[in-house]
This record gives C-alpha cells, structure tokens and sequence, in this order.
C-alpha cells in the first residue's frame, strides 16, 4: 500500500510536540496507532517503521516524547546519553503525551476511532502505559517494555499499577537473553495481567535479545522481528477492524 509521511505538530497544552505522521496514500477512514520510540529518541528507523504500519492500513503516528529536552536523539552505542533522556520524563507526563497523540489522530479525516499503542524498548513501556491509563486505547502491543512491573524510577508507579484501567487486550513481546529485563520481570507480567483477568499473550523468543525488532542494532533478530511483525499486524487488525 502506498504511504505518505510527513513531520507535524501536536497541541499539547501550552506547547506543541513533533511527530512523524504516516498514512495511506488514499482510502480509509483507517483505523491509528501510536508508536512509540525507543529510549534513543525518534530516529530514522522509528520513522520507517510508522511508515511500515501505515502500509498494512493504519494511520501511525510517532511522537517526540522527548521533544522538551535539547539533543534529543542519540545513537545506539550512546547508552549514557539515552540513560539521561529517559531521566528527564515521567509516568505522568508520557502518559498526557500519549493522550494528546490520540486526541490529534482522533482530527484526521483518515482515522476511525479505533486507536492501539506499539512501541519497543522504552516505548513498550509506555505504550502499555498508556493503554492502562486512555480507554481510547483499544489495543496495545509493547515490545520488549523495561519497568512494566517494577519502575526504574524512584516513588514512581509502575504500569502494571494501573493494570485495572486496561480495557485492551496485550500482545507483548520479550527477549529471553535481554539482560535489561530479568525473566523473572517477564513472569511477573505475565502473572499480574492473569491475575487482574486481562486478555493478553506475553511471547518470549528464548533466543531473542533486547532491540530484536530493530534492524539497525546488532541484536536484530530477523527471523523472530518477520514473525512478531506478522502477529502484530493480525492482532491490530483483529481487535482494531
């Protein structure tokens, strides 16, 4: 399916955040996603891939979650750098960024209300984050989300805090060699969605590790990201329309 993409600006109280808008070419009204960056900013290769989602038939947007902090994106071998963007935001805050993404799709002439969260790395958290505090979220797929059941951040909630709040069914998506997240975490996500009767499945690809769906990062998995890729785009499409 043809895309078109462009930068554009989302109102978000007093300020307005950059994001990456992609869409189909013609047709629609679609149904919208959100996805979500990694903890090293919007780069390019975030930008392809909200323009992969807008080929199989959604309108994907990708915002700078970061856009209030100057240098804003950084490299793959920068860990540092991206440890101290993840430090300067919130729960509370990516979780109004988050809204104020869907209130902008929920403009478009080519969006239905039909609205699901993706993201990888830090962004899974956030996605799920999301779904858990925006009814609007109807589906959520994170990808290799850190912090879901214990925060990285000190007298903070973690997601699965607001796990009463989901009224979307999860498709999450785990490394079983990602050193970020113990498979202990894994099994305590797992545990806590039964537990609060969500619908979800949690996959773990044993030989997977952090960033497999990333394909300009050594830990590319391009066997596990093609089939991830295949169940997320049936799982949207299922629960989406």
């Amino acid at each position: 399916m043809e895309v078109v993409s462009s930068e554009v600006l989302i109102p978000n109280g007093s300020a307005t955040m950059p994001a990456h808008l992609a869409k189909p070419a013609s047709g629609g009204p679609y149904p919208a996603l959100v996805v979500v960056m990694e903890a090293f900013g919007l780069n390019d290769q975030i930008r392809r891939i909200t323009d992969k989602f807008a080929s199989e038939g959604f309108v994907a947007i990708a915002p700078n979650l970061y856009f209030r902090q100057p240098n804003n994106v950084v490299s793959y071998n920068d860990l540092p750098g991206a440890f101290r963007l993840m430090g300067a935001v919130n729960g509370d805050g990516l979780a109004a960024d988050m809204t104020a993404s869907i209130e902008y799709l929920k403009t478009l002439k080519e969006v239905k209300p039909a609205f699901g969260t993706v993201g990888f790395c830090m962004g899974g958290m956030v996605a799920f984050l999301a779904a858990c505090r925006n009814s609007d979220v109807k589906a959520t797929a994170p990808y290799y989300g850190g912090g879901m059941v214990k925060s990285r951040q000190p007298d903070a909630k973690a997601p699965i805090d607001y796990v009463e709040g989901l009224v979307a069914p999860v498709l999450a998506f785990f490394g079983g060699k990602d050193a970020f997240i113990p498979l202990s975490e894994v099994d305590e996500f797992r545990d806590a969605l039964r537990k609060a009767g969500k619908t979800a499945d949690v996959v773990l690809y044993p030989d997977a590790d952090h960033g497999f769906m990333c394909d300009d990062r050594p830990s590319f998995h391009p066997v596990h990201s093609k089939e991830a890729w295949s169940k997320t785009i049936a799982f949207f499409k299922k629960n989406l329309g």
